[in-house]
């Protein structure tokens, strides 16, 4: 049990996913066919985008792959090393509301994996209207007491604002662990996401491990019902895709497991990275993934689980996904610029980048040729088929977690609205993040946490 009272634990249900898969693959594969038949069909127009149309569907690659992804268990006989290694989790807090951290910080002492070391950072919390400083004496006292109890050991210590980063590295660059934790301060881990999430490491070219997001106040409103699905695409599609591959670009803040060696060299140009002349204050962790990737092996575990605090406001959400895809941009152009042009991450990047342009392209050319115009309710029809085919596919993976907080019916339900995500990332997302890729030298405003954002006390 987390130390919100909620608990979770990754299912499966490969042979029941794949039972519904089937005729959902089946539905979009003959919606393929007919749009791309549809798109040849029309006489005396110059602009035979079947082709291309194809192209954008296979640019998908991810989607049936993710579906390969398993849990990595490691076998009795061989769990002596990964008892050994000494985890340090770091924790760093800025205006967090007092009880999400409290949550956070009991989740990580109640692991049944039990860590070495909790490095807790104020990176200078202040209220935003006064300027006072916010400090958690009470959170701090109860943390230390009961990690006293369990032996496990502590650091806390308040430093000027200077970033996450910086927090960050103020714990880890000279600490002498041999896994480092990362944990956002509104991260609250599920019991055994320690033990799931060092699993990985028993492969000594395993250099990072992202854990499983979920979202923790997902009943609050409707926004956080829609972030639920949302995701899915990310946390547990590309991703785990990627992981099949052994090449996740990139982890997530709310958990993510690092070998300590990666992160302690790259002290000193990790806080100090710039783009366009500006200090990079977003997109810390695929920074720190990127590290882990020129290092080795990247991989995601399904099964080592973190609930996380969601924005409930409209603008807040906007604020975080601007935030996020200003560094995403970013981040591609280093994947482009560092990584080897004979890797997965280079291609997969020249690939998402040319679905992006045909998705623009492609409906661009359908409405400016005439004898495509004639037979758009048809291609449009087909489309909105295929469309919604592909998010269902992708919703079947809300049945691989089970939550004890959700009924069957709420997750039939939210199952059921998928298609809503799509209208979401289309009409919301797509724009925001063409705004995004425009703006993307923005990278030195955080953007969020004025002050407290999300209440666990209210959400959950």
């Amino acid at each position: 049990m987390t130390a919100a009272g909620i608990t979770a634990r990754y299912a499966g249900h490969r042979k029941l996913l794949v039972l519904g898969a089937l005729p959902v693959a089946g539905y979009a594969a003959w919606g393929i066919a007919h749009l791309a038949a549809l798109a040849g069909a029309a006489d005396g127009h110059p602009h035979d985008v079947s082709v291309a149309w194809l192209t954008s569907f296979l640019l998908l690659w991810w989607l049936p792959l993710a579906w390969f992804e398993r849990p990595v268990r490691v076998p009795p006989g061989r769990r002596g090393p990964l008892a050994a290694l000494r985890v340090t989790v770091q924790v760093p807090v800025y205006n967090e509301d007092p009880e999400a951290l409290r949550a956070c910080l009991r989740s990580v002492l109640a692991q049944s994996r039990r860590v070495n070391r909790v490095r807790v950072v104020d990176d200078g919390s202040a209220d935003r209207v006064t300027g006072e400083p916010i400090t958690y004496d009470a959170v701090r006292r109860e943390f230390e007491a009961q990690a006293a109890v369990r032996g496990i050991e502590t650091t806390w210590d308040r430093t000027e604002n200077r970033g996450k980063r910086f927090a960050q590295m103020r714990a880890l660059a000279e600490d002498d662990g041999d896994i480092f934790l990362t944990l956002d301060s509104d991260s609250v881990l599920d019991r055994h996401a320690v033990r799931e999430g060092l699993a990985p490491f028993a492969d000594p070219r395993v250099r990072s491990v992202a854990g499983h997001v979920l979202v923790l106040n997902r009943a609050a409103n409707l926004l956080t019902r829609m972030t639920c699905l949302v995701y899915l695409p990310f946390t547990h599609g590309l991703r785990s895709a990627q992981s099949v591959l052994r090449s996740v670009t990139m982890n997530s803040g709310a958990l993510a497991f690092y070998r300590a060696d990666v992160v302690r060299r790259a002290a000193g140009a990790y806080e100090n990275e710039r783009f366009r002349g500006r200090p990079m204050q977003m997109n810390d962790d695929s920074m720190l993934t990127l590290y882990s990737l020129l290092a080795g092996r990247t991989v995601h575990q399904p099964s080592s689980l973190v609930f996380t605090l969601a924005p409930e406001r409209l603008d807040h959400y906007a604020k975080q996904q601007l935030r996020w895809m200003r560094g995403i941009t970013v981040r591609h152009l280093w994947w482009l610029r560092y990584l080897p042009l004979t890797g997965v991450v280079f291609w997969t990047t020249v690939a998402e980048y040319l679905h992006l342009l045909l998705a623009l392209a492609i409906p661009i050319v359908l409405v400016a040729d005439p004898a495509c115009r004639a037979h758009l309710g048809e291609l449009s029809v087909a489309a909105a088929q295929i469309g919604l085919a592909m998010n269902y596919l992708m919703a079947l993976r809300l049945f691989t977690v089970r939550r004890s907080d959700e009924s069957t019916g709420a997750r039939l339900l939210l199952f059921a609205l998928a298609p809503l995500a799509s209208v979401w990332r289309l009409l919301v997302l797509r724009p925001l993040y063409l705004y995004a890729v425009l703006t993307c030298w923005r990278v030195n405003r955080w953007g969020t946490r004025g002050g407290v954002e999300v209440s666990l006390a209210a959400s959950v």
